[in-house]
This record gives C-alpha cells, structure tokens and sequence, in this order.
C-alpha cells in the first residue's frame, strides 16, 4: 500500500436503511462481521459497508477479510451503488489492523497466503468502481490505514481517530516512497487526525461529538455531495485519475481522452447540456 500512501500524501440525520444484509464466509461460524447497508430517502445511491467485530477491534482476520471480499464482488457490480462508505460499528476504533492473534497460530504458508488475500483485498477496495470514503472515527492502525488508504477520501475525527503503519513495531513490513511517507513506515509513528490532515493523508477532520461518530457523519455529508453528479462521468473520472497518476503526462492525456470518449454518447451528458440550457437542476440517471 505504498503507492495507496504517497498517492495520499501528494493530493487534498440518523441513516435510514432501505435494505439490510449480512455477509458471512463459506463455513464461518458465529454473527457475521460485516454488514451492507443500503441507504434510502436523499442518501439514495449511498451504500455503507459497516464492520463489526467488536471482540477484535474491527482486526482484519479471514472471516472479516472474506466477507469484505463478498461484499466488494457484488457490489461492484451494482449500478446503483453511487458512493461506498466504509465505517466501524466499534466505537473508539475503525480498524485496529491485521489480526495478529490469529496470525500466530497460522504456518508460514498460510501466513503467506493471508497477506495475499489482505493485497488483494486493499486492491479490491482502490479498484472499486464507485467513489469510496472512509469513515475514521477511532484507531486505524496498520492493516486499518492502509484499508483507509486505498479508499479515495477519507474523513477522520480530529482527537479521536489515531492512525499509523505501525508494523515495523511488530517486526512486519506495511503491505501498502517517498521521504515522508517512508518516516511514517520506518517510525510507526502514530497520528492524530489533526496531523495527519496537516500531512495531507486525510481530506476532512472534524471535532468528535458525544456518540463517537462525526467523521461518518460528515463522511456521509460528503457521499451526499456527489450523489447529484453524473455516476458515468464520476465513475470515469476516478479511472482517468487513477490510470493517469502512474504514466506520464502524454499517456495520462490519452487516457483522459479514452474516457471523455465513453462519456459523449451517454443520456446523462445531454441531460447535462440540456439542465443548462434550460436553467434548471439535471436529472442524471446513471445511462
């Protein structure tokens, strides 16, 4: 997830549920630790991914890992996904990293094809389709920042939210370099979310409130943000930036001309050129 980090470095009313579901892994045992929750009224189109696993802080072991995997494959695929919000139903904590308990009961091959998963997932969660925001009202430690990280923006409470790549301290090496971004991983330093905002590794902090979730609050102000923009033109925008940050400028231009190209046929463009014309709001349907 270095690439996830100096690319972060380098840049800047109660939820109503319209559908609920679980995600469990095949043959996993106990409540599932993850929940997808489907938003309705004006906070259509947002979709929050919720983890719950309050016995570990929210700790990425394979049950959790599996059921966000589930959960990314079927959504991906959901057109009416507009927005993807990650946040922790633990209060106090978004995810204290890779499940280091269950990790040392594993053999060095199974260790070896955990991590693999773990990539794969931070790959799944950064290749997203959809614009994805990360919710960080507690500790985000390790595996849990580099998980912030591949999201495209992140919201943090000021005092509360902690965050660091702290696996040098465990004698393990950050899945996610530039010179601060390798003081981080060298120091485990830890952060508040005050600092890591004046270091550009999140978009917004806010002042916690008495129930321990103001970053999903204005984590979700801000998904409410994009909700009206046209979700083709978002979407493309997002492979465009995404593409373009790692060639170089002639190539990044062809690959934003690639996407202009997918745009100009759709209905939401001429619903766009037409709200102008017209002077008044579009009405942007996702085709």
């Amino acid at each position: 997830m270095l690439r996830a980090l100096t690319r972060a470095l380098r840049l800047p009313r109660p939820w109503r549920p319209l559908q609920t579901r679980s995600c469990a892994s095949d043959g996993a045992a106990g409540d599932p630790e993850i929940q997808v929750r489907v938003l309705a009224g004006p906070d259509q189109g947002i979709t929050e991914i919720l983890m719950n696993r309050p016995s570990a802080r929210n700790a990425l072991g394979n049950v959790l890992v599996s059921e966000l995997l589930e959960a990314l494959a079927r959504l991906r695929e959901d057109q009416q996904v507009r927005v993807l919000l990650f946040r922790s139903g633990v209060k106090g904590v978004f995810c204290a990293g890779a499940d280091l308990k269950e990790r040392e009961q594993m053999s060095e091959a199974e260790v070896g094809i955990f991590v693999q998963r773990l990539r794969g997932l931070m790959n799944e969660i950064a290749a997203f389709p959809a614009p994805t925001i990360a919710a960080m009202d507690g500790f985000a430690l390790g595996g849990g920042l580099e998980l912030a990280l591949a999201c495209d923006l992140r919201v943090a409470a000021a005092s509360s939210a902690v965050m660091g790549l702290i696996e040098t301290t465990r004698g393990l090496l950050p899945g996610a370099g530039v010179a601060l971004a390798k003081e981080l991983i060298f120091t485990g330093r830890r952060l508040s979310g005050a600092q890591a905002q004046a270091l550009g590794l999140v978009n917004h902090t806010v002042p916690q409130n008495e129930e321990g979730n103001a970053a999903y609050h204005r984590a979700r102000a801000l998904a409410q943000e994009i909700l009206p923009q046209a979700p083709i033109a978002v979407r493309l925008g997002k492979v465009a930036i995404d593409r373009g940050m790692d060639v170089d400028i002639a190539s990044g231009m062809a690959i934003e001309g690639i996407c202009y190209a997918q745009n100009i046929p759709t209905q939401d463009r001429l619903e766009g050129m037409a709200a102008f014309r017209e002077k008044r709001p579009p009405r942007f349907v996702g085709k």
